[in-house]
């Protein structure tokens, strides 16, 4: 059996015995959204590392185990989702906050890319064509590298704040892209905390992915798979935003002004969410234009910049 179908076995057996996981892709709404698991320690698991994953020889048995609450345990464990469409700025603004705040940046599009040119990888040419299309990688494969890049991460953490008795801050961008993969990971790695979504117009990201596809060798930086990934992003990503932000859970940040500008509304929010500010710095009004957050009593963008339809 291929190991991809043996991976999709293997999710498909954990819902089937637990119904409430299903990770159907239909868009939840307020009412009828599955409700979070809310983990209470790491689960046990038993790792599969990309070299298992992509054994040409791999059967059923290869496939990864998904345990039925979370693996890492998010009372100790930061996620952020970093969304945006392609060329939002989200890897600009993911470094800075690396080196400011001690974040381990994972990125589900660099993950995947080094899979795809790796030594033995069974699908790898699968998944450079579904970059090249501007198609989303099947959900099993991009968690799974995610589960074992956080493992590697943890089992060897930085010396930065945030790091201190096994606890860990993990932003990860470009993912999740989908509903199901959404779900999936809240429910069977960990918890998300926030997501923080950098919203600007098609113009602004046209243009910054063709001035660097001027230098960066990447397939799907041309106009055609530009534009086949615009449309990905509103048609399925552009849901999980939705989804989250009725939570409370998104933090909006308008990308469009130069870098400088974007990071300090980014810090401000991200301060507030972490807690770093104090109680008396938090509630005065010093938040800069251009930063919606949807959590309670926060401010509002007043004419926030999305993407064009």
């Amino acid at each position: 059996m291929p190991v991809i179908d043996s991976i999709k076995a293997a999710f498909s057996s954990s819902e089937s015995k637990h119904p409430e996981h299903s990770t159907s892709t239909t868009t939840p709404t307020t009412a009828t959204a599955p409700t979070h698991i809310q983990p209470t320690g790491a689960a046990p698991h038993t790792p599969v590392s990309p070299n298992d994953m992509t054994n040409s020889a791999a059967t059923t048995a290869d496939a990864p185990t998904w345990s039925d609450k979370p693996v890492f345990d998010n009372e100790k464990i930061t996620v952020i989702f970093v969304l945006g469409g392609p060329g939002a700025g989200k890897g600009t603004q993911c470094d800075r906050l690396v080196k400011d705040y001690g974040f381990k940046h994972l990125s589900a599009g660099d993950l995947l890319r080094a899979e795809q040119t790796r030594s033995g990888s069974t699908y790898g040419a699968m998944i450079k064509e579904y970059i090249t299309e501007g198609k989303i990688v099947p959900m099993e494969v991009t968690i799974k590298l995610l589960e074992n890049a956080m493992r590697d991460t943890l089992a060897s953490p930085p010396s930065a704040p945030g790091w201190e008795s096994s606890h860990g801050r993990f932003l990860i961008d470009g993912f999740p892209r989908k509903m199901d993969q959404a779900l999936k990971f809240d429910q069977a790695v960990c918890q998300s905390s926030f997501v923080l979504f950098f919203a600007t117009t098609e113009a602004v990201m046209l243009e910054r992915l063709l001035e660097r596809g001027k230098t960066s060798g990447r397939d799907d930086d041309n106009r055609e798979s530009i534009t086949k990934r615009f449309r990905t992003f509103i048609e399925t990503s552009m849901p999980v935003v939705d989804y989250y932000r009725q939570r409370g859970n998104v933090v909006e940040i308008d990308s469009s002004p130069p870098v400088d500008v974007v990071y300090d509304k980014v810090r401000v929010e991200v301060d507030q969410r972490l807690g770093l500010l104090s109680s008396s710095t938090s509630n005065r009004s010093t938040n800069p234009a251009g930063v919606h957050s949807t959590s309670a009593g926060a401010p509002v963008l007043e004419k926030p910049i999305g993407l064009s339809a």
